[in-house]
């Protein structure tokens, strides 16, 4: 049989462009138009395209349009009429499966799976003379494969395990393997990739023995948790506990404790045998300046040209997408999805309100509305990821584009007391608000902006320049969160408690003092911050069963006021001064735009109909049966 050339090597080249410092000298060799399949197992750099081509399944990482932090209490995306509110509003559905389908879904990851089973098969056999290469090749293989399954079970539950490569005319029928089948199946891919990439050379982007170890600790933590734990489940979801078929989404029996000790034991294993992450080893907190700075430099993982920044924080990812501008790619979208519009960028998926108030003080005390003090000035003295995290009215940002009139180059979300040219009082909405001067038709509806993953430069244009931050699949302080809530889970309080106070000591924050039921608040408050917009928080508000309080809240906006204080004024342009202006911040709920609704199933994702009806043994996840 053979195959298009191009569909083998050109596009799986081209679609992995990112990995970076990936050998492709070959590509200057001028193919032919096809070649026999077989052929690409005789040739290393053939068959390194091929393999360079399962990683194209991971698209921009979350770099996309719509984010996945817009299915969370993290964030909501702007726009409206892109079919993300099946999710959210809890319409969800085997016929109407929205945009995270298309983004995470089913075939695109079994058509990864397939190409990974091919390279597994082809390479036990393959007869180019490069042992190590050939090593390296096929432990990146089963850990791609791994990955798309973890993919798949954090989103399904249990689903059909497929390890040959099927022909044509073949009966496709399969049934769902049971969850611990699928478990297990993950782990011991992670295990193989781990030995057959023991000792190779680390190529930015590409699977290494560190990224298979943390993967397999993910899945032990996923498959620990409340969600999977069947008795559990059952006691806290009605539509979970009249399903007939539990075994597809958990442990119907077994040790919990033991599966929590071998989640720990392989988080363990990776803070052993990694790098130590970036400023991990901290006994005391850094300044707010600095903890501000690491937290950024993390984020962009070394990727910016702003000398502020510690390129050496690029340590702390395991996984992750690289973007190449050289190739002509990038994720130059970042700013332009997300940023003001003010700026001319599109406000794609903008923080919440109550996102915003879960940063706590800079003393380690909660921040509330209720709280005279924190409402009049709602923006000061927070934990410092904040400001990292967040654009908020106020806040100083890049230059201004040249038709804006903005010296001070700070965020406008509210609305001010100005004097026009004739001196007559007017009231102006900022720059940065739906009703703005520079475009009124994308601005965020929640008062905030999203700074994560945006490069600080100001000499980069979020608009138009090109932004090669990469994406962290999979970072460091992921596994120590990992091992901290495995450790909690044991009743190991002090463990636990020492490496939480390490990741908030590198971000600026006290230390905490508290055990038991508190310890364990604090610590997914913590990883919530944290790790926010990084794809965890929709996963863990399932895993943990909070979906019903997090997920399924109404969303809350900041209204934002200036008025002048009494003897003051102020005229064009614009700029922030609590001097002049008595400001006023309101909370509000609002539901037009989204009205959050959680329900049960959506604890699990729908298989389509159309994969129903191609597969008779398929069975269906709870609640969608209807």
């Amino acid at each position: 049989m053979k195959f298009n050339y191009k569909s083998i090597i050109v596009i799986a080249l081209l679609s992995a462009a990112g990995l970076s410092s990936c050998d492709t000298e070959f590509l200057d060799v001028t193919p032919p138009t096809e070649i026999p399949s077989e052929e690409v197992w005789k040739d290393g750099a053939l068959a390194e395209g091929f393999v360079t081509g399962i990683y194209s399944g991971l698209q921009q990482g979350g770099f996309s349009e719509q984010m996945l932090a817009s299915l969370t209490d993290e964030a909501v995306f702007t726009h409206t009429g892109r079919n993300i509110n099946t999710v959210n509003e809890g319409s969800l559905s085997p016929s109407n499966l929205g945009w995270v389908d298309a983004t995470y879904g089913w075939g695109s990851m079994y058509t990864y799976i397939r190409a990974s089973n091919l390279a597994i098969a082809n390479l036990a056999t393959a007869t180019f003379a490069d042992e190590s290469l050939k090593a390296r090749l096929k432990g990146e293989a089963y850990f791609m494969r791994a990955y798309y399954y973890q993919q798949l079970v954090r989103y399904y539950g249990a689903v059909p395990i497929i390890k040959k490569v099927y022909a044509l005319n073949e009966d496709y029928s399969v049934p769902r393997n049971n969850f611990d089948e699928c478990v297990q199946f993950i782990v011991s891919d992670c295990d193989s990739a781990a030995l057959l990439l023991e000792g190779k050379t680390l190529v930015k982007g590409r699977a290494t023995k560190l990224a298979a170890l943390s993967l397999k600790a993910r899945v032990l933590l996923y498959a620990a948790s409340d969600l999977h734990d069947i008795p559990t489940a059952k006691a806290k979801s009605t539509v979970l506990a009249a399903y007939p078929n539990p075994e597809f989404l958990g442990y119907v029996s077994g040790d919990r404790k033991a599966r929590w000790t071998a989640a720990q034991a392989a988080a363990k294993a990776v803070l052993d045998g990694g790098n130590g992450g970036y400023k991990l080893n901290l006994t005391a907190p850094v300044t707010p300046a600095e903890g501000r700075t690491n937290y950024i430099s993390i984020a962009m993982a070394g990727a910016s040209a702003d000398k502020t920044l510690d390129p050496s924080a690029a340590s702390e990812i395991i996984f992750g997408r690289y973007f190449t501008a050289s190739l002509g790619e990038g994720a130059r979208q970042t700013g332009l999805n997300n940023g003001p519009n003010g700026y001319h960028n599109w406000a794609g998926n903008t923080p919440i309100g109550t996102l915003v108030d879960d940063y706590e003080l800079m003393d380690g005390t909660s921040f509330s509305w209720t709280n005279p003090a924190h409402k009049a000035a709602p923006y000061k003295n927070r934990d410092p990821r904040f400001y990292a995290t967040v654009m908020f009215d106020g806040a100083d940002w890049k230059p201004r584009p040249s038709d804006a009139k903005d010296p001070a180059n700070q965020i406008q979300t509210g609305a001010y007391d100005l004097l026009d040219d004739k001196g007559a009082l007017i009231n102006r909405k900022g720059l940065d608000t739906r009703s703005s001067s520079i475009e009124d038709w994308n601005g965020s509806r929640t008062g905030y902006y999203m700074r994560k993953f945006i490069d600080p430069n100001p000499a980069l244009y979020d608009n138009t320049d090109r932004q090669n931050i990469p994406w962290p699949f999979i970072r460091v302080t992921e596994n120590v969160f990992n091992y901290i809530e495995a450790s909690i889970e044991l009743g190991q309080d002090a463990e636990a408690l020492a490496w939480l106070n390490k990741i908030r000591f590198r971000a600026g924050m006290p230390a905490l003092k508290v055990s038991g039921a508190a310890l364990k608040e604090a610590y997914r408050h913590e990883r919530r911050i944290e790790m926010a917009y990084e794809e965890q928080r929709y996963h863990d508000a399932r895993r943990w069963m909070i979906a019903k309080e997090t997920l399924g809240r109404p969303l809350q906006y900041i209204n934002v006021l200036g008025k002048f204080k009494a003897g003051k004024s102020m005229k064009e342009p614009y700029h922030y001064d609590t001097t002049v202006y008595d400001y006023t911040y309101t909370p509000v709920e609002e539901k037009s735009h989204e009205n959050r609704t959680w329900v049960d199933k959506m604890y699990f994702r729908p298989f389509s109909r159309d994969e129903i009806n191609r597969n008779s043994k398929l069975v269906q996840n709870p609640g969608y049966d209807k």
